[in-house]
C-alpha cells in the first residue's frame, strides 16, 4: 500500500474478524433487514447518553461514538450513489470516502447526534429504495475504486450491512 491513502476495500467473500460478519453467507434479505435495524438500534444505544461520553475518544486514533454515527449517516448516502451508479452505468469508477478527512474537515465530533440519527434514517431508507431497483443480473453489475479491485452490486449491499453492524459494536465499545 506504501504512501496510497486509499486503502483496499474487503473482498467479495470478506469474513471480519472483529463483528463476524461472512459477506459470502449473508443473503441480501438478511442484508437489508440488519441495514433497516441500524438507525433504530443507535437512537436507542445513544438515548440518555451524555454528552461528554458521547464525544469522548478513548484513543486519539479512536473515533467517538458520534464520529461514528457520521461516518454511518455518510457511508449509506455513498452506497446509495455507489449502488445507483453501478445500476446504471458501466463499471463506474467510485470516489473514495476518505473517513478521516471527512471527520476531521466536517467536524463530525460536533455535531449533534440526534440530527445525525434523523440524517442517517434517511440515508438508510434512500439505500433500500436503491436496493429494491436492482434485479437479477443487476446484482453481478460491477464498479471499482482503485484499479486492483472491482465489487459487485451485491458486495455494496453486503459491505452496507458489516458497516452497520460493525460500527454499532464500535460505538458500545466507545460508551463503555
Amino acid at each position: 500500500m506504501g504512501n496510497d491513502p486509499v486503502p483496499p476495500l474487503a473482498a467479495e467473500d470478506h469474513v471480519c474478524a472483529g463483528c463476524g460478519v461472512d459477506y459470502a453467507a449473508l443473503d441480501l434479505a438478511e442484508a437489508e433487514r440488519l441495514i433497516a435495524e441500524v438507525p433504530g438500534r443507535l437512537r436507542d444505544r445513544l438515548g440518555g447518553v451524555e454528552e461528554s461520553r458521547y464525544r469522548r475518544r478513548p484513543r486519539p486514533d479512536t473515533w467517538s461514538a458520534v464520529e461514528y454515527l457520521c461516518h454511518l449517516r455518510d457511508l449509506y448516502a455513498t452506497s446509495t450513489i455507489r449502488l445507483h451508479r453501478v445500476r446504471t452505468e458501466d463499471r463506474p469508477v467510485f470516489e473514495p470516502m476518505l473517513n478521516d478527512l471527512r471527520a476531521r474537515r466536517f467536524r463530525y465530533n460536533e455535531r449533534d447526534p440526534d440530527t445525525v440519527l434523523d440524517e442517517l434514517a434517511a440515508n438508510v431508507a434512500g439505500f433500500r429504495e436503491e436496493m429494491a431497483k436492482v434485479s437479477g443480473d443487476g446484482w453481478d453489475r460491477t464498479g471499482s475504486r482503485r484499479a486492483d479491485e472491482t465489487r459487485t452490486a451485491r458486495w455494496i449491499v453486503r459491505q452496507a450491512a458489516h458497516e452497520g453492524v460493525h460500527h454499532a459494536r464500535d460505538i458500545d465499545a466507545v460508551l463503555s
